[in-house]
């Protein structure tokens, strides 16, 4: 069951409407940061039950980020959907195989993002 959702896009805009989404329709509390890094600082203290991470960012991007999650036995358990703009079948496999449980298309509908978490999160 989501609770805790960690968001990570350097986007303040995107950040802040996603926020008001998963808080407002989700019911869930959001931690969100601009960057790779904040991601790693935030995910190892707070340890939320879903990360919801950009692709595209600068210093460190999603993959990267992502890939040291993975290295880290606090963070390596929790699930992660990427939010992205590219969403280009070879790129969405890439993402897969990386172990995301899904990825979600930006730009996104505010109001069905917490519904196509929900869907992502239960199909695990």
């Amino acid at each position: 069951m989501i609770k805790r959702v960690l968001l990570v896009d350097d986007e303040p805009d995107i950040r802040m409407i996603a926020a008001i989404s998963l808080e407002r329709l989700g019911g869930w509390e959001v931690v969100a940061v601009g960057s790779g890094r904040e991601a790693m600082t935030e995910a190892r203290a707070r340890r939320p039950d879903l990360i919801l991470l950009d692709v595209m960012m600068p210093d460190m991007d999603g993959t990267a980020t992502f890939r040291e999650l993975q290295e880290l036995p606090e963070t390596r358990d929790i699930p992660v959907i990427f939010l992205t703009a590219k969403v280009q079948p070879q790129e969405v496999s890439r993402y897969l195989e990386l172990g995301a449980c899904g990825v979600i298309r930006k730009p996104f509908d505010p109001l069905s993002l917490p519904d196509k978490i929900r869907a992502i999160v239960e199909v695990e």
